[in-house]
């Protein structure tokens, strides 16, 4: 059963359309299940009714015909309860209720289950039989597991807008995905092809039909070429079997194969790259579906054919256009640090990518740039975006493409309110975080960029309160060098001089690899990342502590971080190492005082070693976005969960509030540089639990300063008692909201539902 239930799901996520992923769905389930009656019910939430979508064996013309409302018949107490019903004589049952259009009169048997995605019942999927029979618990195991994946395959439909019509190039959409950096734009789609991903290919109308075709015929020649001279190569190093290997390649590439099939596509209206995909993805689905070990194993071959044509193919077409929208929102698989680069920078407005994490490189770039991004939107068609008018929100990760006029006419007054502020907010930037009440607050800025890119805030910030070290790693083809690194160090130290700088020790892992140190894990937020991964490699990490202590003589300004801190025998070590370098560093004739030292307050288990910590370290720092991910078990880089993520969870409040106090008590400073403190509002609530300094990123300074100075700091101690009381994450932002309107300060939030 499993076998059926693996090649089922591989037709149905392999359908081009909704109807078509219906229709597969109620044909191989009522075969599978030998039953007289397969059928799937959809709720219009518009309607608030279960609408029949699709059925094998009650008379298609109730299709789209057919409707009740949640708790009328038994379809729709499914759908009411979202629990199976299973029944031997289904109209014996009171809830019954018979639809003459249907034709069901005759059956006895039912079986239903709902189809829930995240929480949201999309409908209800029905098996019948005539014969008077209980099905047993292996169907309805089965159909479960059906409707699961069938859940998967609406909610992706329903973003896509594609709920009751096959799929369309004009129909509007939206999609969801993380929030990696915020702000909003509208403009023009431009979607980043990967070199040879079929599963990329944007679908294009060919202005020549035959311009096209000649293409495909060179491509395919030059594979063809290419498989010959391997195979004369290695002819005699091979065996014979595996000789015909190529022969087989040559025919699969042959005209009156792969590229007539292909050739036909093209005249159908579509151009060679995106032909040659759909013929090559139809074959590879058909095979990989197939009984024969032999002919699945052959999909395989297909698509490594397809992947080299496809590339020669894409030698006459660039991945990027040589010219770009005015307003560009640049689209892909996984956008790199380099594809930023590829776009002018007043011309780009926006980032989306499939892949990616909020603390991946191009995040960390965009935040500090200012440019809108949403990352891990994982049901992203970009075959159809190419060219699209789209809205990117990236305060709430959403992407609308093809939005109507009343939804692009509310947020371009929502984009020109936010450029106004920006101008207003500007004005007062060099003036003192300072409350109303006269209480300091000092503002550092988180940085990892260039000095240029943050040299001119000096005079706007209380010092840099992170400068990630490993920005200059991921953008490196090997680890930089200790020379390399003491440039690097001493450019950001001098720029801010006479102003701290916290530097954190290289914190890779998680979701930030090196492209020449990659870690491959199964969970890798609880493996081998930060102070666990330079430790047991101390030839990088005292590499890296001698460029700090180098780069940092005659300046006096630098701090040392250490990430990721979860046991006190990591600092031990830590701090050994630093005094090893200080060591070595004065026999070679450079002398310098000890710098601060401090720990990054991430991991919960930290809360609750302050003691020991602060006997032997000078600072913390709280990263207030991992902490939130562990305390509350929740990956922010996962779209799935990702909206249970929230550094305003009263769970986070109150231990931030705990940590303040504990901090105070034991005397040691304890500042936040995660995302909170680029909030106006949670700005306000960590000031009143009386951290002594926020860091964040450049985009973020405005509004917060603009905050602090027109709150006073008895009046977010206040803010923050009221908000400690509260039970919900729901409960604090609406107080939050509440209250900044009541300040004459909501402007500074990101615009409400």
């Amino acid at each position: 059963m499993l076998d059926v239930l693996r090649r089922i799901i591989q037709e149905v996520n392999g359908a081009r359309s909704l109807e078509a992923a219906l229709a597969t769905m109620v044909r191989r389930i009522r075969k599978a299940m030998r039953t007289d009656v397969c059928s799937i019910y959809l709720f219009d939430a518009e309607r608030e009714r279960l609408v029949l979508m699709d059925t094998l064996g009650l008379h298609s013309e109730a299709v789209g015909q057919v409707s009740m409302e949640l708790g009328e018949g038994l379809v729709g107490l499914v759908g009411q309860r979202e629990e199976p019903l299973n029944l031997e004589d289904a109209p014996s049952h009171p809830y019954f209720r018979y639809f003459a259009e249907t034709g069901e009169e005759r059956f006895s048997s039912f079986l239903g289950v709902p189809i829930i995605h995240q929480r949201r019942m999309l409908g209800v999927l029905v098996v019948q039989q005539q014969a008077m029979r209980r099905f047993d618990e292996g169907d309805e195991a089965f159909l479960i597991t059906m409707a699961a994946q069938l859940a998967g395959v609406l909610a992706h439909a329903m973003a896509t807008g594609t709920l009751t019509r096959p799929a369309q190039a004009d129909g509007q959409a939206m999609f969801a995905g993380v929030a990696a950096s915020p702000g909003m734009a509208s403009g023009e789609l431009v979607v980043l092809m990967p070199p040879a991903d079929l599963n990329s290919v944007p679908d294009l109308i060919p202005t020549d039909i035959e311009a096209e075709i000649t293409r495909l015929h060179e491509a395919i020649a030059n594979v063809r070429k290419e498989i010959g001279v391997a195979a004369a190569r290695l002819v005699k190093r091979i065996s014979a079997q595996e000789v015909a290997l190529f022969d087989a390649y040559q025919q699969m590439l042959g005209d009156a194969a792969l590229g007539q099939e292909v050739e036909k596509r093209i005249r159908e209206g579509q151009w060679a790259p995106g032909a040659l995909a759909d013929v090559v993805k139809r074959h590879v689905q058909y095979l990989e579906r197939v009984d024969d070990n032999y002919l699945r194993e052959r999909a395989a071959d297909i698509r490594d054919l397809g992947r080299r044509v496809l590339a020669h193919l894409q030698e006459d077409s660039p991945r990027t256009p040589d010219t770009f929208p005015e307003q560009t929102i640049l689209i892909g698989d996984e956008l790199s640090a380099a594809s930023l680069g590829e776009v002018p920078r007043d011309k780009l407005v926006g980032l989306v990518s499939i892949r990616g994490s909020s603390t991946s490189h191009v995040a960390i770039l965009a935040r500090a740039m200012g440019i809108p991004t949403v990352l891990g939107m994982v049901d992203l068609p970009l075959p159809r975006l190419n060219g699209a008018r789209a809205i990117l929100d990236g305060h709430r990760g959403r992407l609308f493409v093809r939005p109507d006029a009343e939804r692009e006419h509310h947020y371009e007054t929502l984009i020109a309110e936010e450029k106004a502020l920006s101008e207003v907010l500007e004005h007062e930037q060099d003036r003192p975080s300072e409350t109303s009440d006269g209480y300091y607050m000092p503002l550092m800025v988180n940085t990892g960029l260039a000095v240029e890119a943050v040299a001119s805030l000096k005079s706007r910030v209380g010092g840099v309160g992170l400068y990630r070290t490993e920005v200059p790693f991921m953008m490196n083809e090997r680890f930089p060098s200790e020379q390399e690194q003491t440039r690097l160090y001493r450019d950001q130290l001098e720029s801010f001089a006479p102003l701290p700088v916290v530097m954190r020790t290289l914190d890779i892992g998680g979701d930030k690899d090196l492209p020449y140190f990659p870690i491959d894990e199964a969970n890798p937020f609880l493996g081998w990342r930060g102070i666990r991964v330079t430790l047991d490699h101390p030839e990088v990490l005292m590499v890296q502590l001698r460029a700090m202590l180098r780069a940092s003589v005659g300046l006096d300004n630098l701090c040392i971080l250490l990430p990721m801190i979860s046991s006190i025998e990591e600092v031990d070590t830590a701090l050994k190492l630093i005094d090893r370098a200080q060591r070595e560093l004065a026999e070679e004739g450079v002398k310098l005082a000890r710098p601060q030292i401090g720990v990054m307050i991430e991991v919960p288990g930290t809360l609750y070693q302050l003691d020991a910590l602060a006997a032997r370290v000078d600072f913390f720092s709280v990263g207030s976005n991992d902490l939130t991910q562990y305390l509350l078990a929740v990956d922010r880089n996962n779209p799935r969960v990702a909206s249970l993520y929230d550094a305003c969870h009263p769970a986070v409040l109150g231990a931030l509030s705990h940590l303040a106090i504990e901090s105070r008590r034991l005397q040691v400073p304890a500042s936040v540089c995660g995302e909170l403190a680029g909030d106006p509002a949670g700005a306000l609530l960590l000031m009143g639990m009386g951290f002594e300094a926020l860091s964040m990123n450049a985009p973020s300074l405005s509004r917060v300063r603009a905050a602090i100075r027109r709150v006073s700091l008895a009046d977010a101690r206040t803010l923050l008692d009221e908000t400690l009381a509260l039970p919900t994450t729901a409960a604090v932002r609406a107080h939050l909201r509440q209250r900044m309107g009541e300040w004459k300060l909501a402007h500074l939030l990101p615009p409400d539902d």
